[in-house]
């Protein structure tokens, strides 16, 4: 099997190594042949540094994490995809807790299992109605050739949600989650950008169709669903 190429971060063309390993610890970091720069200069950098980039939206960052670090060659993106399907469902079903939990002086309560199902209909209707509306969006915008890369573009480019943790510590206002939201939909605008090498206001346009309808449906289906349990009941 012929070895995966590699991504140049500066210029996002193919290159045929990043660095030339002479013994442990002793390395050179190779240039591409397009613009004569480094190719990867986050070869050697610490992962904090590469975090902070990527909370900065750095293009350099993504294509370091999205094609020289996950990609068919080092791991396996079937099984990574399942992973971070759940763990973003984990995260999107916390947001939804905090959420009922700032707005509990002005709800109803009801039963722990009422609660539970509203949450789970809640996030799995959000987010089917997000992949739908992400891929009619994009593929009427965007020339788009690997759907199974881009979903995993656009899971990585999630981890802002991450930062949700901090609530409980600290008391932040209920707008810092959606603060958070906003950082998800230009995280994952830039990690778009960088999959298909589209103009960045297609791919904010694309993002931003998807997160509004995500809303929408998060809105509207816990209330929809209790009131239709109800009426069975």
């Amino acid at each position: 099997m012929a070895r995966e190429k590699k991504t140049c971060v500066e210029c996002g063309h193919k290159v045929k190594s990043l660095f030339i390993q002479y013994s442990p610890g002793n390395f050179r970091l190779m240039k591409c042949e397009n613009c004569n720069e480094v190719a990867d200069e986050y070869v050697e950098c610490e992962l904090l540094i590469i975090f902070i980039d990527l909370i900065l939206h750095k293009t350099k960052a993504y294509r370091h994490l999205l094609y020289n670090v996950f990609n068919q060659e080092s791991v396996n993106i079937q099984h990574l995809l399942w992973k971070l399907v759940l763990a973003y469902l984990l995260l999107d079903t916390y947001r939804s807790l905090l959420l009922r939990r700032t707005n509990d002086e002005s709800n109803v309560s009801m039963s722990f299992v009422l609660e539970s199902l509203e949450v789970l209909v809640n996030v799995l209707s959000a987010n089917f109605a997000f992949v739908l509306s992400f891929a009619l969006a994009a593929k009427m915008m965007l020339v788009m050739s690997r759907g199974k890369e881009i979903l995993l573009g656009v899971l990585i480019s999630s981890y802002i949600k991450i930062f949700l943790f901090a609530m409980p510590v600290w008391e932040f206002p209920v707008s810092v989650i959606f603060i958070v939201d906003m950082l998800v939909l230009t995280s994952n605008a830039v990690a778009l950008k960088v999959m298909t090498e589209s103009a960045t206001s297609r791919c904010l346009a694309v993002c931003f169709i998807a997160h509004s309808i995500r809303f929408l449906v998060d809105q509207i289906s816990g209330p929809m669903f209790l009131k239709h349990l109800g009426s069975v009941l």
